[in-house]
């Protein structure tokens, strides 16, 4: 992985922190730039962009990843989900991106577009991630989606998702385990809250290969904040005692700081695992300073 990228090479060495970026849903991408230069003066050390991320319309994830490394030092992630191509278009995307320099892809099957601004588009679905995964894996062996020489080999670093809260919990560890035998080379998480679900699902996946995992912390930017996400975004679980506490701040602001507080102790206490090799974080309503104080506030920014 250390000649394919340069997040590939740094990778289970230190603890690194991605961050997500939200790619606009109109034409101009400034104000995810100026996010990536920022963090990058900060240290952090990549950036990961979301492919329709609840199946909303937004700018390209690969556009979007070129013009970030065109203008920022910063490693890029580029999510690829399966939602929107069929087998011929994810062949010509992830030809073309490798191409242009891009080349840590993380795979994911995609939100169905009935929960998106669109929810009469249609869902193609030719793959699931398991499948992506093994079909980016052939492309870095020199083998097309089917089974054909392409001439030479592709350098992708292929990562992938997991939820440690998902129930039944059996049925998230096989998945887990196929997305390794595809050639899942890294792994984020789905944000947590419980320390207990990130170590329970640390102990299930012991005995499989390691691989990076990083864990996903997302601060919560009020009481409402965290209502919507409990009751509303798909896997996402956020326990009833860290919905008192942020509820227990009076006031917007006083609610914001508490979600960076409660993120900052998730952050602090993902680290103390060997198994977690650094942290994803998503800035709440792009708001990528917060993730800054995050890191602060876990001790941390001084290390990344």
């Amino acid at each position: 992985m250390t000649e394919r990228s340069r997040w590939g090479g740094r990778i289970g060495r230190e603890f690194a922190v991605s961050v997500e970026l939200d790619a606009p849903r109109g034409l101009d991408p400034a104000r995810c730039v100026e996010g990536a230069r920022l963090l990058s003066e900060a240290g952090v050390q990549a950036i990961n962009i979301a492919d329709g991320p609840r199946a909303t319309a937004r700018m390209s994830a690969i556009s979007l990843g070129l013009r970030v490394k065109q203008e920022v030092d910063i490693d890029v992630i580029v999510h690829y989900c399966c939602r929107d191509r069929n087998l011929l278009g994810m062949q010509m995307d992830l030809l073309g991106a490798h191409a242009l320099g891009v080349h840590n892809i993380l795979c994911v099957t995609g939100d169905p577009p009935k929960m998106g601004n669109y929810p009469d588009a249609t869902g193609v679905f030719d793959l699931d991630s398991v499948e992506l995964i093994r079909a980016v894996r052939n492309l870095n062996r020199g083998v097309d989606f089917g089974g054909d020489p392409i001439g030479d080999q592709t350098g992708f670093v292929i990562g992938c998702g997991c939820n440690p809260g998902y129930e039944p919990l059996d049925r998230e560890v096989e998945k887990y385990r196929r997305k390794l035998e595809a050639g899942a080379e890294f792994v984020f998480s789905q944000p947590l809250y419980d320390p207990g679900l990130l170590e329970r699902f640390l102990e299930r996946i012991a005995p499989f290969p390691r691989i990076p995992f990083f864990v996903g912390i997302l601060p919560l930017a009020s009481a409402r904040n965290a209502e919507f996400l409990h009751n509303e975004v798909p896997g996402m679980q956020i326990p009833k005692a860290i919905r008192a506490r942020i509820n227990g701040a009076e006031g917007r602001d006083a609610q914001r700081a508490e979600g960076i507080a409660i993120a900052a102790e998730a952050l602090r206490h993902a680290r103390s695992f060997d198994a977690v090799s650094g942290a994803y974080i998503f800035p709440p309503f792009g708001r990528y300073r917060a993730v800054l104080d995050v890191l602060r506030q876990s001790e941390n920014i001084s290390e990344v």
